[in-house]
């Protein structure tokens, strides 16, 4: 009997513990905010020239093949597509990492250095509003990255990108910015980037059960600096890119690779934003741990007092 009423306890002190999840509220990052989108197909050449204020969000999600909970997060994302216009990059978790061959080591080493993050899933939208995992306090994770993914850049402009494929391995992207507004701290840098993304690659071995994993970030290549101290900030810049290092790694699944034009702006070291950006519809993500503990060690104090007094 006194058996019985232990592992009573117990078995509630688990299992209440156990299946509880509590929604992380999003965050603002002290990184800096991300604008761009524009790309082209490795092997077509083009040129686009777009008003920043038509740029779509930009949310990056930081994923790996074995990670169940990013699935939810995935479809959450696709289902706000044609509402939001998001341009969606997935960075595989790559450091330490043995189950998922779709990442790269310094795509990945980015990726923590800017947000201090090592787990999947994790969101990042326009490069300065961060979701952690996969619970949400909204009525939907659609709902709350739909709210996300609508907050104004507040950037004004345009924003010219030339990709030239000059042969099998190599290419030329040339790019200038013209930017009439960017309200950024003193000390803020802006760089230029290349991202080189695999459109899908099929993994049949991947755990979570996808299968084919799309806008996988193989490359981040640098392109230039922007001088924000100009009036207005006008630059631009051409890079010759040789893809032979990431070539045969962006191949996993075929020759499905794109170039995309990335801002990126850097925020001083000493900078650094408000947490919280969205209202909880509870009051703390912490809020609903006592009460379970509570009823738990109740629990668990009863069934000791029954023993005891056997």
């Amino acid at each position: 009997m006194r058996k019985a009423f232990f592992f009573f306890g117990i078995l509630i002190l688990t299992a209440l513990s156990s299946t509880i999840s509590i929604a992380a509220p999003a965050t603002t990052t002290d990184a800096g905010m991300m604008f761009g989108g524009q790309w082209f197909e490795v092997n077509q050449s083009g040129t686009s020239t777009v008003n920043l204020s038509e740029l779509p969000p930009i949310v990056e999600l930081y994923t790996a093949t074995w990670c169940s909970n990013c699935v939810d997060v995935e479809h959450a994302l696709d289902g706000i597509v044609n509402e939001t216009g998001i341009q969606q990059y997935h960075i595989h978790r790559a450091i330490n990492e043995a189950q998922d061959p779709l990442g790269s080591i310094e795509v990945d080493q980015r990726f923590y250095d800017r947000y201090d993050v090592v787990a999947p899933p994790v969101v990042v939208f326009n490069g300065s509003v961060i979701k952690v995992g996969s619970v949400t306090d909204a009525e939907s994770l659609e709902s709350e990255f739909t709210t996300l993914a609508q907050q104004n850049t507040d950037i004004s402009g345009t924003s010219t990108f030339s990709w030239n494929k000059t042969g099998d391995t190599t290419g030329t992207a040339s790019w200038a910015l013209n930017l009439q507004d960017l309200n950024t701290p003193n000390g803020s840098t802006l760089v230029a980037y290349v991202w080189l993304v695999e459109h899908s690659a099929n993994f049949e071995e991947g755990t979570n059960g996808l299968v084919d994993y799309p806008h996988v970030v193989r490359d981040i290549i640098e392109l230039g600096e922007i001088n924000l101290t100009a009036n207005p900030p006008l630059t631009s810049g051409t890079s010759n890119i040789v893809l032979q290092s990431t070539w045969e790694l962006a191949a996993y699944d075929g020759n499905d690779l794109s170039v995309h034009l990335i801002y990126q702006v850097n925020l001083p070291a000493d900078v650094e934003e408000p947490e919280e950006i969205l209202p909880s519809t509870t009051d703390s993500p912490e809020e609903g741990l006592p009460a379970v503990s509570l009823f738990a060690s109740i629990s668990v104090i009863i069934g000791a007092a029954l023993v005891r007094r056997d």
